[in-house]
């Protein structure tokens, strides 16, 4: 099992930028395909960007694509999200998951077996 913290989440103007990190611990982090999601104030949790056990695979959703940048540090144990240019609907609860590399990755909430307890981002216009 692996225990994820968020950290990094606050108030921003529009244009600005953030980077959210992701704190694992437990099993080893290189076992796991990593994922961020957010949920926006009154709507369902939606997939952002996902990044495979190595690194070397990245997927996004069309909304953040060119925008936000995934990233990982297997040495640190660390998931990062990039996040520039944000707009006011990027304003959401931000939250990493994890599944195991044994499976495939998607981008359906249910696929995602771990998860950490969010942190807010806030884009002001």
């Amino acid at each position: 099992q692996v225990q994820l913290v968020e950290s990094g989440g606050g108030l921003v103007q529009a244009g600005g930028s953030l980077r959210l990190s992701c704190a694992a611990s437990g099993r080893t982090f290189s076992m796991y395909h990593m994922a961020w999601f957010r949920q926006p104030p009154g709507k369902e949790r939606e997939f952002v960007a996902a990044i495979n056990w190595s690194g070397s695979s990245t997927y996004y959703a069309d909304s953040v694509k060119g925008r936000f940048t995934i990233s990982r540090d297997n040495a640190k144990n660390t998931v990062y999200l990039q996040m520039n240019s944000l707009k006011p609907e990027d304003t959401a609860v931000y939250s990493c998951a994890a599944v195991t590399r044994s499976k495939p990755i998607m981008t359906v909430t249910t696929e995602w077996a771990y998860w950490g307890q969010g942190t807010q981002v806030t884009v002001s216009s």
